[in-house]
C-alpha cells in the first residue's frame, strides 16, 4: 500500500453489449467512479474502459490488462469499479484477478457497493463469492437462452427476422410471416435465371439496371444475389446450430417461396467445382461459347481459348485456338454458327425435353426419400433421449438406415439437373432458333453443358474458307 495519505486509484468500466455504439454505459460507470473517488479524496491515476466486450466469455480485454499492469508496477493502491461484475465474471480470470491484486497489495472498491481488502482472507473470499454468484447468474441465463433457442427452432420459428421475401405480421412469439408479393417474385426470378444458365454478374447487373430496390443496401451485389438464392428459408426450412456437429433442420412456420426441387438444383449448381469461388463464370466463359472447357483440340485434347489476330490485310480475325500447343485454329463465328445449327436441330426433335431436362420427378422422389429417412433417424434419437429405446437399439436402427440414407442422397444428387424446366421448355419446338438468339452466351453454354456436347476442332487443309468437316461434335447422354 502507498505510504502517503492519498490513495492512488485507477477507474475501470466495462459493458458486454453496446447497442447504441456510443459507449454510454461505460461513460456512466466512470462518472459514478469519479464521484466515489472525489468523495474519498483519492488521486485518480488512470481511467480505462472495455466497451462492448463480455468478461464471461473470456474475450481479450485491453483496458483490463492495462489496469492489471498498473497494479503490477505498483502505480496504484486501489481499483474502483461500478460493481465487481464489471471486473470479471469468468472463473479463470477471477482467480487471476484475486491472486494478482493481492500480491500487488491493491484493493478494490465498488462505486455502488462496498470495499474489499484483498490483503485479508475474508476480503479475498467475499470477492470470490461475489464473482461466483455473478458467474452462476450468467451461466443460468445462457442455459435459458440456449433452451429457448432450441424450442424456437423445433417450433420452426426463425431466430430473427426472415428478411427479404416475406412480410412480418405482429411481434414476439405470436408473430407470423406472409409472402411479400414483389420481393418473393424477385427471389424466384433469381433462382429461375440461375437455373436457366444466367450468371450472378448478369443477374446483378440486370437488377441494378432496372432500379430494383436491394435488401439493406443501395445496390445489388453478386454476394447478396447468391445468398438469396441459397437460403434454406426459401423452402421454409429452419436450420439450428448451422455447421456444428449437432446441426438440426426443422420445417419452418412461414410459407416457402421457392420449390424444393429448384432449390436443390440451384444449390448443386452454385456448389459445382467448375465455378469460381466468387460465383462468376470462368474467364472468357461469359463472352465465348466454347472457351475454357466446352471446346477441345482434336489433335492433343487441349482446351480451346478465344483470341483475336490480324489477317493478311490487317483485318481482325476471331479464332478458337488450342491453348496448350497451338495445334489448331478456327474461325470463332463459323464454329459458333455450326454448333448453333446442330443444337437447334437437336432441340427440334420430339424427345428434346427428355434429353435436356433429366427427370425432375425422379429428383423429387429421392428428395422425399431422403427426408423420410432423416425423419426416422431423428425419431429414433428422440426415443433414445426419452428412454423409450436403448443405446444398442439406437445403434441398430442407425446402422440399418444410414446406408439407405447415403444411397438416397447419392441418387438425389444424380437426378438433380442444373437447368430448370420452365427456363428450357421454350427451346424445344419451332421457336428454338429465336430463343437461342435471345439467350446470353452464359445461357447458351449452360444448354451445351446440359446436352453433354463436346466440340473438337481438327487440323484442316490450308487455304481460305471454313471446312465444317474439321469440326467434330460429340453428344453426351442424359
Amino acid at each position: 500500500m502507498n505510504t502517503s495519505t492519498v490513495e492512488r486509484v485507477a477507474l475501470y468500466a466495462r459493458i458486454s453489449q453496446d447497442q447504441s455504439g456510443k459507449a454510454v454505459g461505460v461513460t456512466d460507470q466512470l462518472e459514478h467512479a469519479r464521484t466515489f473517488a472525489a468523495a474519498r479524496g483519492y488521486q485518480i491515476v488512470a481511467e480505462h474502459s472495455d466497451n462492448d466486450i463480455s468478461a464471461f466469455r473470456g474475450k481479450q480485454r485491453p483496458a483490463y490488462q492495462k489496469v492489471l499492469q498498473l497494479a503490477r508496477e505498483h502505480k496504484i493502491d486501489r481499483v474502483i469499479v461500478y460493481h465487481l461484475t464489471r471486473m470479471t465474471r469468468n472463473r479463470r480470470e477471477r482467480a487471476e484477478f484475486i491472486d494478482a491484486f493481492h500480491s500487488c497489495k491493491v484493493n478494490v472498491s465498488e462505486a455502488q457497493g462496498g470495499d474489499y481488502d484483498l490483503s485479508t482472507a475474508a476480503g479475498r473470499t467475499w470477492v470470490d463469492i461475489q464473482g461466483a454468484l455473478a458467474t452462476w447468474e450468467s451461466e443460468i441465463k445462457s442455459e435459458r437462452i440456449t433452451a429457448s433457442a432450441a424450442r424456437r427452432a423445433r417450433a420452426g420459428r426463425p431466430s430473427g427476422d426472415l428478411g427479404y421475401g416475406w412480410t412480418k405480421n405482429g411481434t414476439g412469439a405470436t408473430a407470423t410471416w406472409t409472402e411479400h408479393p414483389h420481393e418473393a417474385e424477385v427471389v424466384r426470378e433469381i433462382v429461375d435465371r440461375l437455373l436457366g444458365g444466367d450468371t450472378l454478374r448478369g443477374i446483378t447487373d440486370s437488377l441494378n439496371g432496372r432500379g430494383e430496390p436491394a435488401p439493406k443496401s443501395a445496390r445489388w451485389g453478386k454476394t447478396s444475389v447468391k445468398k438469396l438464392a441459397l437460403r434454406e428459408s426459401n423452402i421454409a426450412e429452419r436450420v439450428h446450430h448451422r455447421g456444428q456437429p449437432d446441426e438440426e433442420r426443422f420445417p419452418g412456420c412461414w410459407p416457402a417461396i421457392v420449390d424444393k426441387a429448384k432449390h436443390e438444383k440451384v444449390v448443386a449448381l452454385l456448389a459445382a467445382p467448375t465455378r469460381r469461388t466468387n460465383g462468376t463464370a470462368r474467364p472468357g466463359a461469359r463472352r465465348h461459347l466454347l472457351s475454357w472447357g466446352l471446346g477441345e483440340c482434336g489433335v492433343c485434347g487441349g482446351t480451346l481459348r478465344a483470341v483475336t489476330r490480324h489477317g493478311k490485310y490487317g483485318r481482325p480475325l476471331d479464332l478458337y485456338v488450342c491453348d496448350d500447343r497451338g495445334c489448331v485454329g478456327r474461325s470463332e463465328p463459323s464454329v459458333d454458327a455450326l454448333v448453333r445449327d446442330l443444337v437447334i436441330g437437336r432441340l427440334s426433335m420430339p424427345d428434346a425435353l427428355d434429353w435436356l431436362l433429366g427427370d425432375d420427378e425422379e429428383a423429387r422422389r429421392w428428395s422425399e426419400r431422403v427426408d423420410e429417412l432423416k425423419r426416422r433417424l431423428d425419431e429414433a434419437a428422440d426415443a433414445f433421449a426419452e428412454g423409450a429405446i436403448t443405446g444398442e437399439q439406437l445403434r441398430r436402427i442407425t446402422a440399418r438406415l444410414q446406408p439407405d440414407l447415403d444411397d438416397a442422397e447419392s441418387h438425389r444428387a444424380d437426378s438433380v439437373v442444373s437447368l430448370d424446366l420452365d427456363a428450357i421448355r421454350p427451346l424445344a419446338g419451332p421457336a428454338a432458333r429465336e430463343r437461342w438468339d435471345e439467350m446470353t452466351v452464359a445461357q447458351r453454354r449452360a444448354v451445351i453443358e446440359a446436352l453433354g456436347i463436346r466440340v473438337l476442332i481438327d487440323r484442316t487443309r490450308p487455304g481460305p474458307g471454313f471446312d465444317p468437316d474439321s469440326v467434330r461434335i460429340k453428344w453426351g447422354s442424359r
